[in-house]
This record gives structure tokens, sequence and C-alpha cells, in this order.
């Protein structure tokens, strides 16, 4: 039977390195998923109001499809700032890309922020929002074990009507081939069955890893927002005020297209764990990481590889979801 590393943290697919920091009087928070070799990268975007950085970098026509992180944060457009902080803590580490001799590094960050900014928490930043300073910290603070539930990214986040967070896993496909997931859950969607208990991602769980619960008799799913009353009560039904980011990452040689449709394919994991994904609420993201050190094989039987590959990041992303709620409603 398939397990996850030995951490069942995104840390598990080697090289890659996490830090997670929080400002608690605004209460949000940055990610920060270092990778400084610079891995193939790629993007999909599905939700219907996005905040990101850098995306358009990571087309595979372009000429440095390749990321030395990912920056996930609160705070909306201001939180986009997190990539500054981190590109130039980065380059004052000598990470990044260099286009003459003498020049400075110039890390690639690609972005994307969710929306808390109705939380709560004290916005009155003036000029100076602390997401710039918090990007510099998630960097130093960056290590292969990092916390799951209210920190980092997911500190200020809602999932549906109870709280969101951040969650990661991972799994072993063996042969050196590894995939990990991280997200910062903040869907207007629910991730619970209509007890309000069971996760939709209930059957994906490995070891009990958020909490076992499995599903009873119960009312059937035909209502496709239950919870709108409640959301629209709470002030989420608004364009843009909700978002699933995520990123998924592996050990496999990847081209920046095949790094696509693994993210594309990793959607389907927002789609099993969130009822419902991809609204106009929604700016949900999956950014696609690979080392390349472990080799997928050529002809006919790299197909089947990298769909299986695929199947296996939708897996670890609906996992990670539920995780994220899970361990921030313990919190």
């Amino acid at each position: 039977m398939l397990k996850p590393g030995p951490r069942n943290l995104i840390t598990d697919v080697p090289g890659l390195t996490v830090g997670c920091v929080e400002d608690e009087a605004v209460r949000t928070g940055v990610t920060v998923l270092l990778c400084p070799d610079a891995w193939t990268a790629a993007v999909d975007v599905r939700g219907g109001g996005p905040a990101v950085r850098e995306t358009d970098t990571l087309r595979p026509e372009n000429s440095f499809a390749r990321a030395h992180a990912i920056c996930l944060s609160g705070g909306s457009v201001f939180g986009l700032g997190a990539a500054d902080g981190a590109a130039i803590a980065l380059s004052a580490r000598d990470v990044g890309v260099k286009l003459s001799a003498g020049s400075p590094a110039i890390p690639i960050v690609p972005a994307a922020s969710l929306h808390d900014l109705g939380n709560g928490g004290d916005k009155s930043w003036g000029l100076s929002p602390p997401y710039r300073e918090l990007g510099m910290k998630a960097v130093a603070a960056a290590g292969v074990e990092f916390p799951l539930g209210v920190v980092g990214a997911g500190r200020g986040a809602m999932a549906g009507v109870v709280k969101g967070g951040l969650g990661s896993a991972s799994l072993d496909l063996g042969d050196g081939l590894i995939v990990g997931a991280l997200v910062a859950a903040n869907p207007v969607g629910s991730v619970y069955m209509p007890d309000g208990e069971t996760f939709w991602a209930w059957p994906f769980e490995i070891d009990g890893e958020f909490g076992g619960r499995r599903p009873g008799a119960m009312p059937a799913a035909i209502d496709p927002m239950p919870d709108d009353t409640k959301l629209g009560a709470m002030g989420r039904l608004r364009l843009g005020a909700n978002t699933t980011l995520a990123v998924v990452a592996t050990t496999a040689d990847l081209t920046t297209a095949e790094a696509k449709r693994v993210a594309m394919m990793a959607h389907d994991g927002m789609g099993r764990a969130i009822r419902p994904a991809h609204t106009a609420f929604d700016g949900d993201i999956v950014f696609a990481l690979a080392s390349g050190v472990t080799a997928l094989g050529q002809g006919p039987g790299r197909g089947a590889a990298l769909s299986r590959l695929g199947s296996a990041a939708a897996d670890c992303l609906a996992r990670a979801i539920a995780r994220a709620v899970f361990e921030a409603r313990a919190a």
C-alpha cells in the first residue's frame, strides 16, 4: 500500500523548505516555499477572482519557466508585497538569475494571495502593509518541518462557514517518485458532507490524518450550495473574497508543459475536497514544481506515468485541504 513520506508534508520532496510567519495583530500571514535551484514550474488558475504575481513568467512558451520560490499570503492585493520581501531576501543570499557580471541575483518568485481583510484584524496599516517584511521573515524561517492549521498564509482563512488554514500532505509512489501538496484553504465552498463532520475528502485519507471519520446515514447532497444563507450573512458571497491557493511538487523530470498538466489535474483535488469549488467568488490556483531528479521514462509509458502522477497530486491536494481545516479547527 502506498504511504505518505516521513513527514506527510510537501517537504518530503527533497530540496524543498517552507517558512510560515504570522502577524497576530493583523490576523494574517505568509508562507514561502523555497526551491533555490530554480525548479521547473507551471501554474493553472481556475477561480474567478485571483490575486497573482509572475504567473505569466511560468507560461511554457516563455524563456524561463522556473521558480526559486513560491509565495502564498493573506492580504489580497496588499499581500502580493510578500513576494517582494521574499525576492529581496533570496537575492541577498545570491539566489536568482544573473544576466550580467556584477548584477544582483534576480529570484523568480511567483505569488498568490487570499482575501482575509474582513476577519477583524487591525488593517489600519496606512502606507506600510506588513507583507514585505513578512515575506523576508518567512524566507528566514524556512525549513523541512512546519506547522499546519492557523498559521502562515492560512492564518486569516475561512473554509465556508468554518475556520480555514494551511495544510499539506505527501505520497511516496516508489522508485524515487514522490509528490506533495501545500494549500492555504480559504474557499467559499464547504469541506464537509451534509453531516457537517465528515470531510468530502474522506476516501483519500491515510492513517487518520484528518480524524478518521467515515460517513454514516445522512441527507443526500442535492443542494449545490447549502450554506449560501450563512455565507451571505458573513459577507463571504463577494467576488474575489475567497480562494484556495495550492502548490504541488514532485521529484519527476517534468517539462514545463508536463508540469502544467500536473497543475491542471491537481485542481481535481479541490473538486474532491470542496463543494462547490472554482466559483466566481474564488481565485483558485495551483502551482506545480518539479525537481527533475527522478526519470519518468520515455515513449508511450511516459504519458501513463504522467497521468498517474497528476492523479496522485490531486489526491494529495484533497488530503491537504482536509488537513488544513482539521488542524485549524483543532487549534
